[in-house]
């Protein structure tokens, strides 16, 4: 719980403080083993804090209101909302010397040092395993090197960050860590650095965690997603899901699927295949997560400036039988979650010695695709048909929670009208402060 955000938004209803006092003192027993003195005392003490930071104008203290929250949006929900947020992000940031920046909307960042490129990339824990640490840093672990895989590069080093509520087990920095290396010892990509704090200092009460891993790489040949090209084919490993699916399968009841996710398949291939002598015909690489196929392939499309098609025939006996199982029985789109699968995209004389490099790895790969000439859109063939294929406006609900969110919100053209002011606004501060400094 939020408490200075719960004193603020009770004096935005203009209730009386001694009747917020008391509420948030209520709260404050309800989660912490205290007496009611000292709840007393740091729910006054709150109060006052907010009240002090009230009211303060400027553009260090005021920023402009999109007037659209995150859950709204869809924000982090991999689907067209949280895409259209990231391209405002790159926005904002604007243009760089980076040669593979924000704005290309790939795995991570390349720039370029000494002749040879850095990549760096990081992937937050996946929310909803707060309480199983030890899950989330081996899936974060995984997905951030899988992102600086699929640019081509060899990963040397890992960061960790961690924030825990106030009234956390100390415990699960531990369990968070022993994920993190467990991945980490397995590859010899040595943890290096991080950072660890508690979730908004003492303003947070309960004990949810959430943090990230981020990794940085080095390169010589880049596989990002804009050197795809017309011609080339579309080639996918068998996935059996990481964080996305050991969620689902945790919160319907089927835990024992989460054991179908505790494999290094995908790394594996990835550095099968950047050893091997056919990597350099490689046009670009990426991982089956944001919002599955149909997230990834609408974002690729978008960013080769080019037409790229799926083919649904294949697909399914690319997921692990156990994963698709699971899928199939809580009505998941299977094209709409993260996978944790290779797609790999190369011209086609290429591809049946790519397939044969990723399967020494033990790893099946098929081809799923071809890129053609045309706009960036992407598109399915299913039953000899093809159609649009898009992504939705959050990825397929696979959790109960998600199926009760996932309804109708209010119109998105209306809340791009928000996001796109904010975004302006905060560019526009940007340049302001920057001015003044340099």
């Amino acid at each position: 719980m939020d408490v200075e955000g719960f004193v603020r938004r009770s004096m935005h209803k203009d209730i009386p403080e001694e009747k917020i006092e008391k509420l948030l003192q209520e709260r404050i027993l309800d989660i912490k083993n205290i007496d009611e003195g000292f709840a007393r005392d740091f729910a006054r003490a709150v109060i006052e804090e907010v009240k002090v930071t009230s009211g303060l104008k400027g553009d260090l203290f005021e920023y402009e209101h999109a007037g659209v929250s995150m859950g709204e949006f869809g924000v982090g929900s991999r689907g067209s909302g949280d895409f259209y947020a990231h391209r405002k992000i790159a926005h904002v940031i604007g243009q760089t010397s980076a040669q593979v920046g924000v704005d290309q909307m790939d795995d991570g960042g390349v720039v370029e040092a000494n002749g040879q490129y850095i990549i760096t990339t990081v992937d937050g824990m996946h929310s909803r395993l707060s309480d199983f640490p030890f899950l989330a840093g081996f899936h974060a672990t995984r997905a951030t090197l899988r992102d600086v895989y699929v640019m081509g590069a060899r990963p040397v080093g890992l960061i960790s960050d961690v924030h825990i509520a106030d009234d956390g087990d100390v415990a699960k920095l531990f369990d968070y860590t022993a994920g993190i290396t467990t991945v980490s010892d397995a590859l010899g990509v040595p943890l290096v650095a991080g950072s660890t704090l508690r979730i908004g200092g003492d303003m947070v009460i309960g004990d949810r965690m959430t943090g990230c891993v981020g990794v940085v790489g080095v390169a010589k040949h880049v596989t990002a997603r804009r050197s795809s090209v017309p011609g080339d084919v579309l080639l996918m490993t068998r996935g059996a899901g990481g964080g996305t699916i050991a969620t689902a399968a945790l919160y319907s009841g089927n835990a024992d699927v989460v054991e179908e996710t505790i494999n290094l398949h995908f790394l594996k291939a990835c550095d099968a295949l950047i050893n091997s002598e056919v990597f350099p015909h490689i046009h670009a690489m990426t991982d089956i997560t944001n919002g599955g196929l149909r997230g990834d392939v609408f974002e690729i499309a978008e960013t080769a400036k080019a037409t790229v098609v799926v083919e649904d025939a294949p697909l399914r006996g690319l997921i692990a039988p156990k994963v698709l199982a699971l899928l199939d029985k809580l009505g998941i789109d299977y094209l709409g979650v993260s996978l944790d699968a290779l797609l790999v995209i190369v011209p086609p004389e290429y591809a049946d010695e790519i397939i044969r490099v990723v399967g020494t790895a033990g790893v099946p790969m098929e081809r799923i695709g071809f890129v053609r000439e045309g706009p960036g859109v992407s598109r399915l063939i299913k039953d000899g048909v093809e159609g649009e294929f898009l992504p939705k406006f959050r990825e397929a609900p696979y959790t109960p929670v998600k199926k009760v969110v996932d309804r109708p919100g209010r119109d998105f053209d209306e809340m791009k009208k928000g996001i796109d002011r904010a975004a302006d606004a905060a560019r526009a501060k940007k340049e302001r402060v920057l001015k003044r400094l340099v």
